[in-house]
């Protein structure tokens, strides 16, 4: 296995247009687990969803919490292994087939985006299919840097002679042909040890994707993508954030600071224990405050041994702790988005996805501190999604269900093993010596 090879993750095949497919996805985050299954349909597009060629039809799905896992990466390996069998199998269970392969979202490891551009001459007048894998490969190898591995290479547009916005290069005459690409990467011991969590449950990895490019798949409109927007996957143990300009991705990034940190927040501001904090947020989280709140009270429980004397709080001292730690979060998004294509996008907007957007007043937080216009992402053109499921923190499972249609854009680096399926050169055994070589 070459240098290039132990750099990326798997990607899967394009989807058939006329051909209906099971899949499952598999979102493991800080707090929680999701695995969902689903047979996607052929159909005919929707004007709002003019991208996608499949209806996708939930046959079944689960929701258990997350062990083993911080900030999206594996600190436990037996544990989180545990909960993902777990998830799997209640999945199974309630679509009554067997999972042999799923799809995989990464959320840790310092999601980084980074825009390249390739050029290189042309020999034989014409470009040809080999002569656009050659420049987009040399890209994405100039992108990958030491300990990083690459989930996604984007190409965004071509050039031929320095004439940009080509849509297809492929058969036209140039002297010189170039390659704007999206090359999104992760830390590579991020991606393998979960990656390896997968493996150990005897399943087959279909393809690993960006938790917020997904994310955006499942709850942008076609529109939303063309005019620009910026989905910001808010999750428990970080939050990241995907930039869309002219109906591509063209952005990543992300920091380790989520809502688990509003939960301990509330822990060390209350004295309360973490799952009374937990409690607490769910129920009474909110970044807004009014005139009665610091008259309203309300009992916690204190944490330790004298949980019997509880103390008495304001909602307004809630919302307070709060606003602060969601405040330091949008302003975090604000400035990475500023480094980022949407800063030059007047018209975009910003979609808020993620358990963490679903606080009360978040909307009204993040317009002012964004400056920019709010929504909250929920699944778009989904079938028979139990309601639990029809909100902002099901977007990345959802989206990984999406995904596989929209394979086609991705640059796909060619390996000899990848038809190769059985006994010690298959996919298992692939994906083993992938993780056990770049250790």
């Amino acid at each position: 296995m070459t240098g290039l090879d132990r750099s990326l993750t798997p990607k899967t095949r394009p989807m058939t247009q006329k051909r209906t497919a099971m899949v499952a996805s598999l979102d493991v985050g800080s707090s929680k687990i999701a695995c969902m299954i689903a047979r996607l349909k052929p159909t005919a597009p929707s004007e709002a969803l003019r991208g996608r060629s499949h209806a996708v039809e939930l046959i079944g799905y689960s929701q258990i919490q997350s062990r083993g896992v911080k900030a999206g990466a594996v600190v436990d390996l037996a544990e989180c292994e545990k909960a993902v069998r777990h998830a799997v199998a209640l999945a199974e269970r309630m679509a009554k087939v067997r999972v042999e392969s799923v799809l995989l979202s990464v959320s840790g490891g310092r999601l980084h985006g980074q825009l390249i551009e390739a050029a290189a001459d042309i020999h034989g007048g014409s470009v040809t299919p080999d002569d656009v894998s050659r420049v987009t490969s040399a890209g994405m190898r100039h992108a990958t840097g030491e300990g990083r591995t690459v989930l996604h290479a984007l190409p965004i547009g071509y050039a031929l002679d320095g004439v940009k916005g080509i849509r297809d290069p492929r058969g036209m005459v140039a002297r010189q042909f170039g390659v704007d690409m999206n090359v999104v990467t992760s830390d590579a011991t991020v991606a393998k040890n979960l990656m390896l969590v997968v493996e150990r449950c005897h399943l087959n990895i279909e393809a690993v994707a960006a938790s917020p490019y997904v994310a955006g798949l499942s709850v942008l409109t076609d529109d939303e993508a063309d005019i620009g927007a910026a989905v910001v996957e808010m999750g428990a143990g970080s939050t990241t954030i995907a930039t869309y300009s002219g109906g591509r991705f063209v952005h990543a990034s992300g920091f380790a600071l989520g809502g688990l940190h509003i939960t301990m927040d509330l822990a060390r501001g209350l004295g309360a224990c973490i799952a009374d904090a937990e409690r607490i947020k769910t129920l009474y989280g909110t970044v807004l405050t009014g005139g009665s709140d610091a008259r309203e009270l309300m009992s916690v429980p204190s944490a330790g041994d004298d949980r019997e004397t509880p103390q008495i709080v304001s909602r307004a001292t809630i919302a307070n702790i709060v606003r602060h730690r969601a405040e330091e979060v949008f302003e975090m998004v604000r400035d990475r988005l500023a480094d980022s294509p949407f800063a030059a996008e007047p018209r975009a907007r910003v979609v808020l996805s993620g358990g963490a957007s679903q606080l009360t007043g978040t909307i009204e937080l993040a317009t002012r501190v964004l400056n920019r216009p709010v929504r909250i992402g929920r699944p778009l053109g989904f079938g028979r999604l139990p309601s639990e499921a029809k909100g902002a923190s099901f977007a990345v499972p959802t989206g990984l269900l999406v995904y596989p249609q929209y394979a086609h854009l991705e640059h796909v680096e060619p390996r000899r093993t990848r038809q190769l399926r059985t006994g010690t050169d298959g996919y298992l055994g692939k994906v083993g010596r992938w993780l056990r070589e770049g250790f």
